[in-house]
């Protein structure tokens, strides 16, 4: 079954376990935009890493040819940025943006202290707010599991899962993708009341 047709601008977080299908569901998304998709990868190219390089490869040769792609690593929020002040210049629709992922971004930030931790996730909801079109946004989900036998992996899913928290708050639209299944979490779930 199909998603529904992407709206004209807004969030669209794509969550789930690891292998779960997530990148191909918001790859398929993304395929429904009429316009321009620009692909923002987080992550490290993978040249040192064999097992990376070749999930880096997967993802480069399942991607129409017509997407572009820009490798932003840890300077995800200053690319939006300037994506946000950028003028249209080729198309009449603005670009989807699909942004893959936002744990290997936190994962970048994992050495800044709490109060600039906190600045750079205030900038990353400005600048995602600030875009034209649609944005597509993996999100892995890392709380399933035992709780990390370190203090980093406690960090990590600890500032991740409270960052996606946020996020959903700004989404249009959000899937939980599972086992290959996609989950419409805005006809399914029920938001959390805030404390």
């Amino acid at each position: 079954m199909a998603a529904d047709p992407l709206p004209q601008r807004g969030l669209l977080l794509i969550s789930g376990p690891s292998r779960g299908g997530k990148s191909g569901w918001a790859e398929h998304l993304a395929h429904g935009w009429s316009g321009p998709v620009l692909y923002l990868a987080t992550g490290p190219s993978g040249e040192s890493d064999p097992s990376w390089h070749e999930r880096v490869e997967l993802h480069r040769n399942r991607r129409p040819g017509h997407w572009q792609c820009l490798e932003v690593g840890a300077q995800l929020v200053q690319q939006l940025q300037y994506l946000a002040a950028k003028p249209q210049a080729h198309s009449d629709s603005p670009p989807c943006l699909l942004i893959e992922s936002l744990g290997t971004w936190v994962a970048w930030h994992l050495d800044e202290a709490e109060p600039l931790w906190r600045q750079r996730c205030e900038a990353l909801l400005e600048a995602l707010a600030a875009q034209p079109g649609p944005v597509l946004l993996v999100v892995e989900e890392t709380g399933w599991g035992v709780v990390p036998p370190t203090g980093i992996g406690i960090l990590f899913r600890d500032r991740l899962g409270a960052l996606q928290q946020r996020l959903m708050d700004c989404s249009v639209r959000a899937w939980l993708v599972v086992a290959g299944r996609a989950l419409d979490l805005f006809n399914l779930g029920i938001p959390v009341p805030k404390a």
